[in-house]
């Protein structure tokens, strides 16, 4: 028998709540495998610092991913955990074929803001829940890529 949860946030506010943390979680996981990608992929004369740039960022993703999900469970609502879904849920476009740093960087700062918005999008719905825990992963988020979307931009000037 399933045990119920008592958290002091209502099912329907805890599932609009997961629903937006599993939009988080594509848009996180789509950013993450494009770093990923970009890291392997980088060649140019920014080769070094780019490279480890996109592993520092990718891999703070990848413990970021995690966060998320376990706070949709948390929730009580099972995490989304295929490409299929993350590709449903993700606000982020994929990216084929070989670009150049320069583009790789415009790209990665478009995801990052991208991450922002999605967030910043969660916010008023944890609010009214008065769910703390799950403002406090968005806030930490939001800062994250905030600060990742200004350094990158810092490389374009």
């Amino acid at each position: 028998m399933k045990q119920a949860i008592d958290i002091g946030i209502s099912e329907a506010a805890r599932g609009e709540i997961a629903q937006a943390l599993s939009r988080l979680l594509a848009d996180s996981y789509t950013l993450y495998l494009k770093t990923h990608n970009f890291h392997w992929n980088v060649t140019g004369p920014m080769f070094q610092t780019l490279h480890l740039m996109f592993e520092a960022q990718y891999t703070e993703l990848a413990l970021a991913v995690d966060l998320i999900a376990e706070r949709i469970r948390a929730l009580g609502f099972p995490a989304p955990g295929s490409y299929r879904e993350f590709g449903r849920l993700t606000s982020i476009a994929e990216t084929e074929g070989k670009i150049e740093a320069q583009a790789m960087i415009r790209d990665l700062v478009a995801g990052q803001e991208a991450v922002v918005r999605t967030a910043r999008a969660a916010v008023p719905v944890v609010e009214n829940a008065h769910d703390e825990p799950t403002l406090d992963l968005l806030t930490q988020r939001m800062q994250v890529h905030e600060k990742n979307a200004w350094m990158l931009r810092s490389l374009l000037e």
